[in-house]
C-alpha cells in the first residue's frame, strides 16, 4: 500500500524507508535543507494522474517540507451532466471518499452537478481526486495548476503524461520557460507513440527525442518509464512492475525512488527498444480488440494473433536497434496487458462491434486519446519507404519492410485508408500462405536489418 492508506483516505504514519529514498534523491539533486523537491506532472490522463497520485501518496503528503507534487492540465474542459451523475454515484458508493469531500466542504457541488444546477470542470474535480478519463477510480486529492509556466518553471522532476501526439507542442512551450535555467530538470516520459519524419530521410521520432529537441534538455536527463500498467488497477494496489530506461546517470536512483511495495521498478539502458515497443503495443492492441470481438473472445484466435503480432514487433525493433532488448519480462507483460485490457484494445473491440465509428475520431469521451491510431500511420509510413528495403525470404526480391508486416498493413487499410472493414483483420491472421512467425523472428535476427538512419544516427553508429 502506498503510504498508509488507500485512495487518499485518512491519515498515516511516516514511513522511514520512503523518507530515506526521498533524502537520497534530494542529495543527488543537490537540494538544500528547506528547499523541497518539486515534482510536476504535465498532462492529466489516466496514467499521468495515477503516476502523480502515487508520488503524492508516497512523498507529498507526509513530507511536504521535502517534496511537493503538482499536476498541470488545461483549464476549461467541462464535465457533462451524464458524467457528473455517474461521478456522484461513485462518490456515494465510497464512504471514505464521501467523508473526505464533506470534510473539504466539496460535496455540495457534486450534488448540484448531478441535478444540472452546476457545471463541473476537469481541473476542478482533479483537485478532489477524480480523473475525467477514469471516473470509477478515486485518487488522492492533487494540487492542480492550469498555468503551464507556473507548473514547470522551477520543477526538479517533470512527468510527461501527455499523449505522444501532444508532447512536442506542449514541450516547445515549456522550452521557452526554461531558457534561463542553469540546471536542467529530470524528465520521465510515460508517452507511448512515435512520429515518422520522411524528409530529408525516413526516420522515427520518439517522445523522448521530441522533448529533447523542444527543450534543449540533454537526453541523459530524459527517461522513459513503461511496463504493464492499467492505471486504475495500479492505484488500487494490484501488483505491477515496470522499467525506467535511459542513461546511467539517473535511471538507477530513479528506479529506487519510484519503487513501492506493489509497484516494482527496474532500470534498463535500452531506451529505444522500450520506447518503440511502447508505441508498437498500442498499434497491435487495436487489432487484438477487433479479433476478440469478431471471434466472440476465442482464446485460440487471440493466441494466434498474439503470436503473429509479437513476431512483427520483434522484426520492427531489429530495424531500429542494433541489439534490441528481447521481448520478455516487463516488455512482454506490457504488450500482453495492453492487448488484453488497454484502451486501444477497448477501441478496437468497440469498432468491431459497431459501437464506435472511425468518424468519431481518436479522442474518446471517458478514455482520452487512442494513441495507437496515429502510431499505425506513423509506423506504416516509415516502413513503407523503399529506401529501407529488405530481402523477402521467399521471392528474394527487395521490398519495403512493411511488406513483411501483414497485420500492420491491414490495420492501416482499416484505420487510416478506410478501404476495408474490421473483418479484414481475421483474413490477415488466417492467410493460408502466411509463414511461421518464428521465421520472421529468425530472419530479423539473421539479417542485418538495423538502420541507424531511422533514429537520425550516422551510418554505422552502433549506439541508438
Amino acid at each position: 500500500m502506498v503510504g498508509s492508506y488507500a485512495n487518499g483516505g485518512g491519515g498515516g504514519v511516516r514511513n522511514g524507508a520512503a523518507e530515506g529514498k526521498l533524502d537520497e534523491l534530494r542529495r543527488l539533486l543537490g537540494k538544500a535543507e528547506g528547499d523541497p523537491l518539486r515534482i510536476a506532472g504535465v498532462g492529466a490522463g489516466a496514467w499521468g494522474s495515477v503516476f502523480c497520485a502515487l508520488l503524492q501518496d508516497a512523498y507529498g503528503r507526509d513530507y511536504r517540507d521535502k517534496a511537493q507534487v503538482r499536476v498541470w492540465r488545461r483549464a476549461g474542459r467541462a464535465v457533462d451532466r451524464a458524467t457528473a451523475e455517474h461521478l456522484f454515484e461513485v462518490i456515494n458508493s465510497r464512504e471514505d471518499v464521501l467523508r473526505r469531500l464533506i470534510r473539504r466542504c466539496a460535496y455540495l457541488k457534486y450534488v448540484e452537478a448531478r441535478l444540472g444546477d452546476r457545471t463541473l470542470y476537469a481541473d476542478e474535480i482533479l483537485r478532489d481526486g477524480f480523473c475525467l478519463n477514469m471516473i470509477d477510480t478515486p485518487l488522492c486529492p492533487l494540487k492542480v495548476v492550469t498555468n503551464l509556466q507556473e507548473a514547470v518553471w522551477d520543477a526538479d522532476i517533470v512527468i510527461n503524461g501527455l499523449p505522444s501526439t501532444e508532447t512536442r507542442e506542449v514541450f516547445e512551450e515549456i522550452g521557452r520557460y526554461w531558457k534561463e535555467r542553469i540546471n536542467p530538470p529530470i524528465i520521465i516520459s510515460l508517452a507511448k507513440g512515435i512520429e515518422a519524419s520522411l524528409d530529408p530521410m525516413p526516420r522515427i521520432i520518439t517522445p523522448t527525442q521530441m522533448i529533447a529537441n523542444a527543450t534543449g534538455v540533454p537526453l541523459e536527463n530524459i527517461l522513459y518509464l513503461g511496463g504493464p500498467n492499467i492505471a486504475s488497477e495500479i492505484y488500487n494496489k494490484e501488483y505491477a512492475n515496470a522499467r525506467i530506461c535511459g542513461a546511467d546517470k539517473w535511471r538507477v536512483p530513479l528506479s529506487k525512488f519510484l519503487r513501492q511495495p506493489h509497484f516494482i521498478v527496474w532500470d534498463n539502458s535500452d531506451l529505444i527498444t522500450h520506447e518503440v515497443m511502447g508505441g508498437l503495443k498500442n498499434v497491435y492492441a487495436i487489432g487484438a480488440g477487433m479479433v476478440a470481438a469478431l471471434t466472440n473472445e476465442s482464446a485460440t484466435s487471440k493466441s494466434v494473433y498474439f503470436s503473429l503480432c509479437t513476431s512483427e514487433m520483434i522484426y520492427i525493433t531489429h530495424l531500429l536497434a542494433k541489439e534490441p532488448e528481447k521481448l520478455s519480462g516487463p516488455l512482454l507483460a506490457d504488450t500482453y496487458v495492453t492487448l488484453l485490457k488497454g484502451r486501444n484494445a477497448w477501441y478496437g473491440h468497440k469498432l468491431a462491434k459497431g459501437e464506435l465509428t472511425l468518424e468519431m475520431g481518436d479522442s474518446i469521451k471517458g478514455k482520452g486519446t487512442i494513441q495507437g491510431v496515429s502510431a499505425v500511420n506513423a509506423f506504416y509510413e516509415l516502413l513503407s519507404q523503399g529506401s529501407l528495403s529488405v530481402t523477402h525470404p521467399e521471392t528474394k526480391k527487395h521490398v519495403a519492410p512493411v511488406e513483411l508486416c501483414p497485420i500492420l498493413k491491414t490495420l492501416h487499410k482499416i484505420l487510416i485508408k478506410r478501404e476495408v472493414g474490421t473483418n479484414s483483420i481475421l483474413q490477415a491472421i488466417r492467410d493460408e500462405s502466411m509463414y511461421d512467425p518464428r521465421e520472421r523472428i529468425e530472419m530479423a535476427q539473421r539479417q542485418s536489418l538495423y538502420r541507424p538512419s531511422l533514429l537520425g544516427l550516422p551510418k554505422g553508429d552502433t549506439k541508438p
